[in-house]
Parts: structure tokens; C-alpha cells; sequence
């Protein structure tokens, strides 16, 4: 698999595809999936409603964000990857970990939430023929291949598991 050339993403995602360094971005989703499960599993129900200076989030609407955006670029995903151009509409992530309300749920909850959706996404990645990768569209006003969409998955959930860490001392 050839890693995404920086045209087939928004300069905004290079934060995420630089995160991954690894040509095999299927055997990394699924290698995060095992390292994620077991760090987030260890995180006390105590701290799930915490919000640690100067975050916004509480832990849980943190790991309720990544399941949103899993999900979206998931959906991005198979809709180009099908053909579909439509342009997608962005989303707006303080809107979504307001109204999610993920206090209402338990960390183990979200965390077996989390499990369910990335095996989701690995299913639908590693079924994809070879000519979906680079299929493209446009989603939040910017073009964004297949291939990009599969790296921006693994670099979200580095990027906001490195900031769990730091804030749980875990890092």
C-alpha cells in the first residue's frame, strides 16, 4: 500500500497521516485497535467524566469523538471508494461531544463502542479492491482519496490517544 501523497488530503490531515509511519496502514489500524483497547480498558470509571485542564472534553466525550469520527471517516471512505463523488459536508466536533452525551454511558461502554466500530472499518478497508484506494471525493470542502481516509483513521486515534495519555499520566 503507498502512503497518500499530500495532494489527496487537506493540509489540516497531514497532522493525522504523519502520525503514521507504517507503509501497512491496515496492519496498523489493527495493531491501534489492540494497543487502544487495553489502555483504554485500564482507565477507571472515575475519571471518565473528568475534564483536565485545559481541555475542553471530558475522557469520555474524548473516546465518544474518536467513535464519531471513525464513523465519518469510515463513511467518507465507502462512499468514494464506491464511486460516489457527492461532495460531504464537514462536521463539527464541539457540536457532536456536546450532544453526544457520553456521561450518560459507562468508559467500558464506550470502549467496547470504539471495538465494534473500528472492526467495522477494518472490514470495510480490507475488502476493498485495489482501484477503491485511490477513488477520491470531496468531504468538508476538500479533496480526499480513499487511501488518505484509511491513514487519517489510525493518525485521529494516535493523535487524541497521546493526549489521554498525557492527561492520565499514562504517557
Amino acid at each position: 500500500m503507498q502512503r497518500p501523497e499530500p495532494t489527496e488530503y487537506a493540509p489540516f490531515y497531514g497532522t493525522y497521516i504523519t502520525l503514521v509511519p507504517e507503509g501497512d496502514v491496515l496492519a496498523a489500524m489493527e495493531s491501534q485497535l489492540t494497543e487502544t483497547l487495553a489502555f483504554w480498558r485500564a482507565i477507571p470509571e472515575s475519571q471518565g467524566d473528568v475534564c483536565h485542564a485545559p481541555y475542553t472534553w471530558t475522557v469520555k466525550q474524548v473516546i465518544g469523538h474518536l467513535i464519531d469520527g471513525e464513523r465519518i471517516f469510515g463513511y467518507r471512505a465507502l462512499r468514494f471508494a464506491r464511486g460516489d463523488s457527492t461532495p460531504l459536508p464537514g462536521f463539527e466536533e464541539n457540536d457532536y461531544a456536546k450532544t453526544g452525551h457520553y456521561e450518560r454511558l459507562t468508559v467500558a461502554a464506550l470502549v467496547s463502542e470504539f471495538e465494534a466500530v473500528r472492526r467495522s472499518s477494518l472490514w470495510l478497508f480490507r475488502n476493498l479492491p485495489a482501484e477503491a484506494w485511490a477513488r477520491s471525493g470531496k468531504a468538508n470542502d476538500s479533496p480526499v482519496t480513499v487511501r488518505a481516509l484509511a491513514y487519517i483513521v489510525v493518525g485521529h486515534v494516535r493523535h487524541h490517544g497521546s493526549i489521554l495519555r498525557k492527561r492520565l499520566g499514562a504517557a
